[in-house]
């Protein structure tokens, strides 16, 4: 597959978006699920991007950063392991392979971006003290701009001048003990990360649900799209059964219930 140049275009915009996003945090855009996807989708293979977002996100999903420790950058593994897998058409367990290696070379890229975006700290400081608004919006986004070609820049010269074949005998000169060792190890970590959602999701009243799941999930050959479809349900009918639930409407109704027997009262009484 040969990648155009408006879809190279299109790369370095969204890394860009990606970049920016992995700082900011509030679209999520930096996250395996969506980058893998857009990626896909500017490739022509959405399918594949889907799949290795969804295996990524399930990896990174252990990965945060505490106090001064740098976590893996998803961002950069995302962008660049899917344009390697749909441009060279390789596996998914190959992508996984790339992007273990991509995000920890990515993990040192975020320390030398944060580095450097000191200097623009230090420069709102001086601005801030001198009431130079307009300067220090400047330097917000200039700083925001480092971070975003942190992703950008390695995922388009990968995009522009990283072949199918490069990729291919990049891909053979990894010994297979290698290759072997990161497909097992990212495996343990895809537990991992959903061991963690497992624990945050852990509450006693929910398990018979969690547990019919995958009883329903063994029996009935369903989508998952009907499956949803029926936790939706089931959740609507808990939600109206449960007097939890239904306590905050039944105290509103007597306090207005309460407050028209008081006026019925004071008519009366005049």
């Amino acid at each position: 597959m040969t990648i155009s140049t408006l879809q190279i275009v299109l790369i370095f915009i969204f890394s860009c978006i990606c970049g920016a996003g992995s700082v900011l945090d509030e679209f999520q855009t930096h996250r395996p699920l969506i980058a893998c996807t857009i990626v896909g989708l500017i490739l022509g293979d959405p399918t594949k991007g889907i799949i290795l977002g969804g295996t990524l996100e399930l990896i990174a999903l252990g990965w945060m950063n505490i106090g001064a420790a740098q976590s893996p950058d998803s961002a950069l593994a995302s962008v660049i392991s899917t344009i390697l897998v749909v441009v060279g058409n390789q596996s998914i367990q190959e992508g996984i392979a790339i992007a273990l290696p991509v995000a920890a070379a990515g993990q040192v890229l975020t320390v030398f971006a944060r580095t450097i975006t000191v200097a623009f700290q230090h420069a709102a400081d001086k601005a801030a003290e001198d009431a130079n608004f307009n300067k220090i919006i400047a330097l917000h986004f200039s700083a925001l701009f480092v971070q975003a070609l942190r992703v950008a820049i390695p995922s388009t010269l990968v995009a522009a001048y990283v072949s199918p074949t490069m990729v291919q005998n990049m891909l053979d000169a990894i010994p297979d003990v290698v290759t072997g060792g990161l497909t097992v190890a990212g495996g343990m970590i895809v537990v991992v990360g959903y061991a963690m959602v497992l624990n945050m999701m852990y509450v006693k009243y929910l398990m018979p649900f969690f547990f019919l799941g995958f009883i329903l999930g063994g029996y009935l050959d369903f989508s998952l799209l009907a499956f949803g479809g029926i936790g939706l349900i089931l959740a609507i009918v808990y939600v109206q059964l449960n007097p939890n639930f239904a306590k905050p409407q039944a105290a509103a109704a007597t306090s207005a219930g309460t407050v028209a027997d008081d006026e019925l009262d004071d008519e009366l009484d005049d």
